[in-house]
């Protein structure tokens, strides 16, 4: 097997400029987590709140 030495991975262009994230994803990952679980967190308590009434 021939061995290649160039990059695999080339620039989409459709994605434009600075299109992919290079840093770490887990801070936008946990602020996703947070605000969906607030999200849903609150619907339950407003859901609880109208079914006690």
């Amino acid at each position: 097997m021939a061995h290649n030495t160039e990059n695999v991975v080339t620039h989409n262009p459709f994605e434009g400029d600075n299109g992919a994230m290079q840093g770490n994803q887990v801070i936008p990952a946990g602020i996703g987590f947070v605000v969906s679980f607030v999200f849903f967190a609150l619907m339950f308590t407003i859901a609880t709140i109208i079914a006690a009434v």
